[in-house]
């Protein structure tokens, strides 16, 4: 079954919040931002913008009638900044017109005067200076510093990742309608309902019943949008509130990328002990989160950094502390991943490190180390299976990448300015969401008197699947035709308290929600069906739209059964919770078991680099995931290959690059992401004989988990790099940018480049 929403995407159908109908009155909103990192607001004027044609209202913080507050871990962040800015982009004025040029050039006109304030933008100095959004955390198992002694080598590093903007192809946006009273209806681009309606709430100082949001469909997230999307429907919502009008924003994409949070860059030390057989025998690692000017959902990614701090390996002895250090720049923000990346990464740099001192191949050092059934994880929680070894050795064989180091290496020998690297990443990431009491889920099913059924839960369709995986297991769980089903559009009135779709969970909770919804149900009809028919209801089952006995078919199909129930008056609605068993985490100890399970696999990566110019290809990339059982094979492939090459992104050619806190890549100008002629070969197999028993019908996720296999991308090309100057020293410093590969490969050594490239022309010549 392929992903339903295709045909209407195509069609040019489907609705987002910029295809909504302009409702009468409708007014836009458009926002000031601070144009510097950090200062004192001495003087505004909103006079100017107030005077031109159009505007409706010019709104301050002294006209939020609530609390000015977004901030949902951390209450740090106001929604307009009253006295003080603390980054470039920080919205300061909502102005309110006719259409949304005109709001623009409103908000242009505002006078506004600062006293500038230094900032700080390094993650380290931050740290230095005790600036911090939460006090460090530290996770660790076995005794370190007792184990260094026993090691026969100890090396040391730093490793530095950079942030990675979400460009979706739908901006941030919201439509919001005032109702009767004080309620409002808010069409939002958000992955967290729930958010936008409790912190709207509290802005505009009223019920969370008084505030109804609802979500059809994003134009993609990738995390983007589950604390980012808030403030712009809160502010959408002040508006309309206070001027009982209907208003619209929408970001244009050059505003985006300047005014909201993107992947956490890190600064990371690590030092890693090895005995003399490969064998890792203890971890250290310090992050330097760099948070931003607010909390928003730093201080939970972080914690997912320490969870996924040795990544697909286990280490006797491990300490791993985080900082989350406040800095002036646009708060950072969820990213698919969610911190697990940054972590991986800085563990693959210390291998890395070890194997060049060592002398070893990185690969074997990999093999070595992967995690083994009843493992444990420096958080207290054991490996429940043994599929980092299977995926590991399976794509081994299927790819045969002894004989791909063979024919690499020979290449190499016969190639003086060209080179071609190898590296192999493997992934093992926790599902769940790290605070427990997010791991909740809702679905209400109707079945109406025709046959056809209704479904609503509280997952956002963001472009990854999630509704067609929703259907299968509803066609599934009241054996009917999909056709049947329709899968609402997420809505806070219909399915309340909801949980972001986040943490790679959507499917697999309200997937859950919904199964057991329909099994109510089914119990109902079989009662039904059982008195229609003179048998036991144990004996009944409902498959393929029938009723059958025993496993044999009736004459009683899924329309006659439907019917029969309604007129006995037999409820044929159900509303159904879902909490993920078992899962457990105290943060005073540390310890605990955060995940119902972990997804396994391995990739190989293959690129060439040309040595005189610094650019580079990612050629080949081969993967074995653990899927489980899948809901949707063509999702799920979707999300495999989609996610790799997001990852390969962020660690090649995404650069953020800010000057004195002002973001200098925010644009398609500015700001490179791969494209058709970037994307690799990509061959990609699920693990046979996966099946997982803690998720719906034997699934498993793979939203996050496949963007990691990127990562393996850096160090193909450093194994490249290496091949072509192995007196050099590796650096750890994402992205990979051919001004880097050209550093590395000609930084030191400028006259000799000079008469290469004079040989190199000679040669053309000839």
């Amino acid at each position: 079954m392929s992903n339903h929403e295709i045909a209407p995407h195509a069609r040019g159908e489907s609705l987002f919040v910029g295809d909504l109908p302009d409702p009468p009155g409708l007014l836009h909103a458009a926002v000031l931002a601070s144009p510097i990192p950090h200062g004192r607001i001495v003087r505004l004027d909103t006079t100017p913008a107030a005077e031109i044609d159009g505007v409706a209202c010019v709104l301050t913080a002294a006209d939020i009638p609530g609390e000015n507050q977004i901030g949902g871990i951390v209450q740090d962040e106001p929604l307009l900044a009253a006295g003080e800015v603390h980054f470039a982009g920080q919205p300061i004025v909502a102005v309110v017109a006719d259409s949304p040029r005109r709001a623009r050039r409103a908000a242009a006109a505002i006078e506004i005067e600062f006293e500038e304030l230094p900032g700080v933008f390094d993650p380290r100095h931050a740290a230095a200076t005790g600036s911090l959004i939460v006090p460090s955390r530290t996770f660790s198992l076995g005794d370190v510093d007792d184990a260094w002694s026993s090691c026969d080598a100890v090396v040391e590093g730093r490793a530095e990742s950079g942030g990675q903007e979400h460009l979706y192809l739908e901006t941030q946006s919201a439509l919001v309608l005032p109702q009767e009273g004080k309620r409002l209806k808010i069409f939002s681009s958000t992955q967290a309902p729930t958010a936008v309606q409790r912190i709207t709430a509290r802005v505009l100082g009223l019920a969370m019943n008084d505030i109804e949001v609802d979500v059809a469909r994003l134009g993609g997230a990738f995390g983007g949008k589950e604390d980012q999307a808030t403030p712009w429907a809160a502010i959408a919502a002040l508006a309309a509130s206070l001027l009982r009008r209907p208003v619209r924003i929408t970001l244009s994409r050059a505003e985006d990328m300047r005014m909201t949070g993107k992947r956490h860059p890190y600064s990371s030390d690590f030092k890693i002990g090895l005995n003399a057989d490969g064998k890792i025998l203890a971890y250290e690692a310090t992050y330097y989160q760099n948070a931003g000017a607010a909390a928003d959902l730093s201080p939970a990614i972080l914690e997912r950094s320490l969870f996924h701090s040795t990544g697909s390996y286990f280490v006797p002895n491990v300490r791993v502390t985080a900082l989350s250090c406040r800095t002036n720049l646009p708060p950072f923000t969820a990213f698919r991943g969610f911190g697990a990346p940054q972590a991986m990464f800085v563990m693959e740099s210390a291998i890395t490190r070890a194997a060049e001192v060592m002398g070893m191949d990185r690969i074997d050092i990999q093999r070595r180390n992967l995690l083994a059934e009843g493992d444990t994880f420096p958080y207290g929680m054991k490996a429940q299976q043994g599929n980092a070894r299977r995926s590991f050795a399976e794509t081994e064989r299927r790819f045969d990448v002894a004989r791909l180091r063979r024919e690499i290496d020979v290449y190499n020998c016969n190639n003086r300015l060209t080179k071609r690297g190898l590296a192999m990443m493997p992934v093992c990431f926790g599902i769940s969401f790290t605070s427990t009491f997010l791991n909740q889920a809702a679905a209400l099913v109707h079945v109406y008197t025709d046959g056809s059924v209704s479904v609503s839960t509280g997952a956002v369709e963001m472009g990854q699947g999630v509704n067609a995986k929703i259907l299968n297991v509803v066609s599934h769980a009241l054996g009917i035709d999909a056709g049947r089903i329709t899968v609402e559009t997420t809505n806070t009135l219909r399915v309340a308290n909801t949980s972001p779709t986040a943490a790679s969970s959507g499917a697999d909770m309200n997937g859950r929600a919904a199964q057991i919804a329909c099994r109510a149900i089914i119990d109902r009809l079989r009662e039904v069906a059982a008195e229609i028919l003179e048998v036991d209801s144990s004996q009944v089952s409902v498959s393929a739209e029938a009723v059958t006995v025993d496993g044999k078919p009736t004459k009683v199909g899924w329309n006659r059964l439907v019917s029969e129930a309604y007129f006995k008056r037999v409820s044929l609605s159900a509303q159904a919770h879902y909490a993920t068993p078992k899962i457990h985490f105290d943060r005073e100890t540390e310890k605990g078991e955060p995940f119902a399970y972990h997804v396994y696999g391995s990739a190989v990566i293959e690129t060439t680099v040309d040595c005189l110019r610094g650019t580079y290809t990612v050629d080949r990339v081969g993967i074995v995931h653990d899927a489980g059982r899948s809901l949707n094979q063509l999702v799920d492939v979707g999300q495999l290959e989609g996610g790799l090459v997001q990852g390969i992104g962020w660690m090649t050619m995404e650069e953020l690059l800010f000057e004195n806190g002002r973001n200098l890549t925010d644009s398609l100008s500015t700001y490179k992401i791969p494209d058709i002629l970037c994307t690799p070969e990509i061959e990609g197999h699920f693990l046979d004989d996966a099946d997982n028993p803690n998720a719906v019908m034997r699934s498993k996720a793979i939203g996050e988990p496949p963007l990691m296999y990127g990562i393996g991308a850096y160090f193909a090309l450093l194994d490249a790099l290496r091949a072509f100057r192995p007196d050099r020293e590796t650096f750890f410093h994402a992205p990979m940018t051919p001004e880097r590969v050209l550093m590395f490969l000609h930084g030191d050594r400028h006259a000799a480049l000079t008469e290469e490239i004079a040989e190199a022309a000679a040669v053309v010549q000839r």
